[in-house]
């Protein structure tokens, strides 16, 4: 008998379970006590069923905007980090407190972007998390809000959350949301819309789908949902959009039953370098040629200045740049060899030229194909 995508969930050992703040807060109330409640409960329940659990929450700004007496989200960054430093002390101590009722020990880990674009904190942060879980300890997961600037902040923990199944290399992503899973339109407006039961985490159907949304408390919908699931299928991880608002999903869930929008990984997992060369972040832009696109594409060859037709954003040696194609399309993306005036300055010359027009030759290559990674 075949076994449906669902079904598959039963025997997988290691899960990473994420939570927004529309689901952790009441209105004018607070941290939801009730929410956390169960959701440990659920979580003490898995673990008893030999599954190991990394929890990636939300909820420290929302907290500290209640405790604050804010009713709306600030947009001062400062204000940020303040609402986030005055909820996080609430927030892990709730988890804490529930999760000592069942006997279960919590790590808190704050994460920035640059912790995972730094190659040695990534490797940091890689084996510390492993060491918490082969010692039984659930680890509680959250973007540093309160240190955060706009460069290195994540933008939603959606995002936080597949980057962590890429670094504890979890076989399941949850994603706890208010709705049901993805549905074909919102189901909000149309009382005919149908949920998306199973799919690639590629299928390009799924983006008009997703859309756009955020709610007053969260920055997150749908759409960075399925980024998220998308990132997580780079290390072969399943991810599941499931509602939080019912406690028993959870357990359903780890019995096979077909609850929530599953999108499965469809391409072959990326090495753990490859997972890091996509954490970094972005500082510009090289347009190529269609022979270095073929190239890199189709011989997995490096990025040279002569194929190179355009160069965008202001870069330094050992940044990550984009490489598209003559549309527009991301094709690649990789770490400079050169930074952006010299880029500019070598672009359509061959590696035999460097040293007469810089008078200097770092590398032949602009970026090397063991610092490129081919997206599309």
């Amino acid at each position: 008998m075949t076994t449906t995508p669902h079904q598959q969930l039963v025997n997988t050992k290691r899960w990473v379970i994420k939570i927004g703040s529309a689901l952790l807060t009441k209105v004018g109330e607070g941290l939801d006590r009730d929410r956390i409640r169960w959701l440990t409960e659920e979580i003490a329940f898995l673990r008893q069923q030999g599954k190991e659990v990394v929890l990636v929450t939300s909820g420290s700004v929302a907290a500290g905007m209640q405790e604050l007496g804010w009713s709306q989200r600030p947009h001062a960054l400062h204000q940020l980090q303040a609402a986030a430093s005055v909820g996080q002390m609430g927030l892990i101590q709730a988890y804490a407190s529930e999760c000592k009722k069942h006997d279960i020990h919590t790590a808190q880990i704050l994460l920035t972007h640059s912790d995972l674009s730094d190659r040695g904190r990534y490797l940091n942060a890689r084996s510390a998390l492993h060491t918490l879980l082969e010692l039984g300890v659930l680890p509680v997961v959250n973007e540093n809000d309160t240190i955060a600037t706009e460069e290195i902040r994540f933008g939603d923990n959606d995002t936080l959350a597949a980057m962590t199944a890429n670094l504890v290399e979890a076989e399941v992503l949850v994603i706890l949301t208010d709705q049901d899973g993805l549905f074909d339109s919102d189901p909000r407006n149309n009382p005919d819309a149908r949920m998306i039961a199973a799919s690639a985490a590629t299928n390009p159907a799924l983006d008009e789908m997703a859309g756009e949304g955020t709610g007053s408390l969260g920055r997150g919908g749908m759409a960075t949902k399925l980024l998220a699931a998308r990132r997580a299928a780079r290390s072969g991880a399943v991810t599941v959009i499931l509602s939080g608002k019912k406690p028993e999903n959870l357990r359903y869930l780890a019995d096979g039953a077909a609850v929530g929008t599953l999108l499965w990984p469809d391409d072959e997992p990326m090495t753990a370098r490859q997972q890091w060369l996509l954490a970094q972040q972005v500082k510009g832009r090289i347009t190529l040629d269609d022979g270095a696109v073929s190239a890199i594409r189709q011989q997995g060859r490096s990025v040279l200045h002569v194929g190179v037709k355009l160069v965008e954003g202001e870069f330094s040696r050992g940044e990550m740049v984009v490489c598209c194609d003559a549309a527009g399309k991301e094709v690649a993306r990789g770490l400079v060899n050169y930074n952006s005036d010299e880029s500019n300055h070598l672009m359509g010359h061959s590696s035999a030229e460097i040293e007469v027009l810089l008078g200097y030759v770092d590398e032949p290559e602009l970026i090397n194909r063991d610092n490129l990674v081919v997206t599309s």
